[in-house]
């Protein structure tokens, strides 16, 4: 069994969908059922520090980071300009200088 949404005028846990809306049989509210509101929050991105990152900051990374298939290693210190932010296990994606495209975890940047 799935659950509704409460009524978000009058909080009647008694909602129901009819035809991709929801209804209130209490107050007779209509809401569109992709409009309802959501638990979900939009995801906050943090660093090594606990500052939050937005897309187009710059970065620094924390430890020496040895990437798969690589031959080199990331070098504690490195700057990263310009990060774009991913919902995927790997926060980042990022052109490192020498390395090329390439994704991280927030957890081993500090934001600059």
């Amino acid at each position: 069994m799935s659950t509704f949404p409460p009524c978000p005028q009058c909080q009647s846990a008694y909602t129901y969908e009819d035809a991709g809306q929801y209804v209130c049989p209490e107050c007779g509210h209509e809401w569109k059922a992709e409009a309802a509101p959501a638990a979900e929050a939009a995801r906050v991105y943090r660093d090594a520090a606990g500052n939050v990152l937005q897309d187009g900051d710059t970065v620094t990374v924390i430890k020496d980071l040895k990437p798969k298939g690589s031959g080199g290693v990331i070098k504690q210190g490195t700057k990263v300009k310009n990060i774009r932010l991913v919902d995927s296990d790997h926060d980042i994606d990022c052109k490192i200088d020498g390395f090329g495209a390439m994704s991280l975890k927030s957890e081993f940047v500090r934001k600059v």
